[in-house]
């Protein structure tokens, strides 16, 4: 198939933008890694309990009749730890007994691929990363080198450098003072393969919580209901897998995620990533008119529907 054939019909696929269902607000109770859970009940029990008194402030919407859904984000990509059938019962008694409803549960892995769509590789290619001024281009692209940063890096050692002064890397749009990020996303296995970073996984997270991946404008995840005993293995649960039938849907206009102090350097990363993804103009007209027609006001950018809390452990 040529390119211009190639394009032409990646085109008109997009033409078709899939809708979702979306709630006005999606509350992230946790994400957690496989330690946490290895560390037992107590552990799980001092975790949730610090969210539940920010569960009534993150669920406030302009909304009359507000829309809310909560999440829970499980760690399988980077390390398994014991079996569905064990920690699921476990996390859900746990919130149950803090009050807490979890109404759907994601793994992490998932959104590296999700029934063979490769949502971290749909993300990336949406990646465009804005050149610092004065540059020439000399850094090599995001894709080759998976680091993405939100300014200019002092320039590489060289013989030119040490006959010169030091330069200061510089933040784009900086007020006052540069506050300077260089986020890795991807790193190489020995197998050759990318291993997609958290901080990048995390972004995935957030954008399908805010219904904005599509693959050839078609929606690339479905919460499956499970009413079912949890299975062995951490592939048989669906990338989202909704735990309570009467759950308001998944994806929201906005996001609010109550996570403990250490995820505050992820989530920092995760907003200069989203700040550089170009999402399809036609759906983020659809999902802001979507949301106008039902007197929810959400920002134009994309980092600003995204709310946070952060606590100590």
């Amino acid at each position: 198939m040529s390119q211009i054939d190639a394009t032409f019909r990646e085109t008109a696929a997009e033409s078709r933008l899939e809708s979702e269902p979306l709630s006005h607000m999606s509350v992230e109770l946790g994400h957690l890694y496989m330690e946490d859970f290895a560390a037992g009940e107590d552990r799980l029990h001092s975790l949730l309990s610090r969210v539940v008194p920010w569960v009534d402030v993150a669920s406030r919407t302009d909304a009359a009749k507000p829309r809310v859904s909560t999440c829970f984000l499980i760690d399988d990509y980077f390390r398994r730890y014991s079996t569905p059938a064990e920690v699921v019962p476990m996390l859900l008694g746990v919130a149950s007994e803090c009050g807490l409803r979890i109404d759907y549960l994601a793994r992490e892995s998932a959104c590296a691929v999700s029934d063979g769509v490769p949502l971290a590789e749909l993300v990336e290619a949406r990646l465009t990363p804005v050149p610092p001024v004065g540059t020439n281009g000399s850094r090599p692209p995001v894709t080759e080198v998976g680091w993405l940063s939100n300014g200019q890096r002092s320039p590489a050692d060289s013989e030119a450098m040490r006959r010169s002064a030091w330069e200061p890397p510089v933040e784009i749009g900086a007020r006052n003072h540069s506050v300077f990020v260089d986020v890795e996303l991807w790193g190489e296995r020995k197998d050759g393969e990318r291993k997609w970073s958290c901080a990048f996984l995390a972004a995935v997270w957030q954008l399908l919580r805010l219904g904005l991946i599509r693959d050839h404008g078609r929606s690339v995840v479905r919460p499956a209901l499970w009413l079912a005993d949890f299975p062995a293995t951490w592939d048989e649960l669906p990338a989202v897998t909704q735990l309570n039938p009467d759950a308001k849907p998944f994806a929201a206009y906005r996001t609010f995620s109550v996570l403990p102090s250490r995820f505050l350097q992820v989530e920092n990363a995760v907003r200069i990533i989203l700040s550089q993804v170009s999402i399809n103009p036609r759906l983020l007209d659809h999902i802001f008119g979507r949301a106008e027609a039902e007197g929810m006001r959400i920002p134009r950018e994309l980092i600003d529907r995204a709310g946070y809390v952060f606590f100590n452990e």
